[in-house]
């Protein structure tokens, strides 16, 4: 059966193309010389990414190979427009990023619902010649082409977005702990590979608070090189604030298995060993409590003697055994991780685009001071590109 969770589509886009001016002299009765009367051109259509909470994966995309906007009318006598193209609104879940496919560079993402991302901007239309009206050029016989069309297919790619990911090899316990924890209910079974999708499910606090946790399938040693299920899955890894390594109780070696799974994460992406982590002990329900604290005391030891602050807690789901201790600490670590992000200045640039896209603010971090400019697209892009003038007299 095939699945539904699709997290990966290429797809051709292609924005409309600005319509052509007019050129157009008036000749009319009782009026011969009427002068010069045409109309600019339509804008053509834009290619815009809209994020959609409603949708967590791109399988509404999977069958479509081209989008397209619409043209731009052209201009037309008696200073009429042409007809702006339609925009095309792609809708895409919260954690979209999207890659030009022939380049293989980032272009942008999309993190948050409603967000309005500009992937392909349309042309904008020609100017038709009674534009070019003047005291010294009063019928002037050329108009401006619109401006043309921007394609690139694309490569979208989903990272799902979570509070919490949960890291671990297969039958850990991980959809065991989602479904103990929240209302999603992922597959669970007593084999390797139960999940073969990502689930997301939002984890109940105190005081009418929540987070988002994501089950994300199993890895195996040597997934970073395409063993198991591979690169598939590590990706919606780097989207968590905080990742929650899970190692079974009944495991020969806690800490050696633990470390597994941090070297590959260190070899798909070593930025994910910087994010803060928790490492929970589950099926602890199969301990004595004697020998949870021989273990707990001996894991401290060799996370302190690498140098790492990483707290450890002893579970069950299934014997629902020091869940709110779990929580709490989860709770704990997402605020400093929060904290953490807040009092961290950049010093790069950071590119705002206002809601009719039009205008940009640059904003610089540089010690602490911030300039802030404002430009305007037609500052950027004069009309006096458009130079590539027609001629042609069109008829009455």
């Amino acid at each position: 059966m095939e699945s539904n969770f699709v997290d990966y589509v290429k797809i051709y886009c292609r924005s409309g193309k600005g319509g052509r001016g007019s050129m157009h002299l008036r000749h009319v009765k009782y009026n011969p010389n009427g002068g010069p009367d045409g109309g600019d051109g339509g804008k053509g259509g834009s290619i815009i990414l809209r994020g959609n909470h409603n949708y967590w994966t791109l399988l509404h995309l999977k069958f479509m190979r081209h989008i397209k906007a619409e043209h731009g009318g052209n201009g037309g006598r008696d200073k009429c427009h042409g007809t702006d193209g339609k925009d095309v609104y792609i809708d895409v879940p919260c954690g979209t990023v999207v890659y030009n496919a022939e380049t293989g560079k980032y272009v942008c993402d999309v993190t948050y619902d409603g967000q309005e991302v500009l992937l392909l901007k349309g042309g904008r239309g020609g100017l038709g010649n009674y534009q070019f009206r003047s005291a010294t050029n009063q019928a002037p016989r050329y108009a401006q082409p619109g401006e043309p069309m921007q394609e690139m297919t694309v490569i979208m790619e989903l990272k799902l977005l979570a509070d919490v990911g949960l890291v671990g090899f297969p039958n850990a316990g991980k959809s065991t702990l989602v479904s103990a924890l929240s209302n999603a209910r992922p597959k669970i079974a007593n084999y390797p590979f139960t999940t073969m999708e990502p689930s997301l499910g939002i984890v109940g606090y105190r005081d009418n608070k929540s987070f988002v946790m994501a089950d994300i399938p199993g890895i195996i040693e040597g997934a970073s090189e395409g063993k198991g299920l591979g690169l598939r899955f590590l990706r919606h890894i780097e989207r968590n604030s905080l990742l929650l390594f899970m190692v079974p109780g009944d495991t020969e070696n806690i800490y050696k298995e633990y470390n597994i799974l941090l070297n590959e994460l260190r070899q798909f992406n070593p930025e994910l060993l910087d994010k803060h982590r928790v490492l929970a002990v589950t099926k602890s329900d199969l301990l004595d409590e004697e020998l949870i604290d021989m273990l707990r005391s001996e894991l401290e030891e060799q996370l302190k003697a690498d140098g790492e602050d990483v707290p450890v807690v002893f579970i069950s789901a299934v014997a629902q055994q020091h869940l709110d201790e779990l929580k709490d600490v989860l709770w704990r670590e997402l605020n400093a991780e929060s904290n953490k992000l807040a009092a961290v200045t950049t010093s790069e640039s950071i590119v705002h685009r206002d809601k009719d896209m039009s205008t940009f603010a640059v904003e610089m971090a540089d010690e602490g001071e911030d300039d802030i400019e404002f430009v305007d697209d037609d500052e950027i892009e004069d009309y006096e590109e458009l130079d590539d003038f027609e001629y042609e007299e069109e008829d009455e």
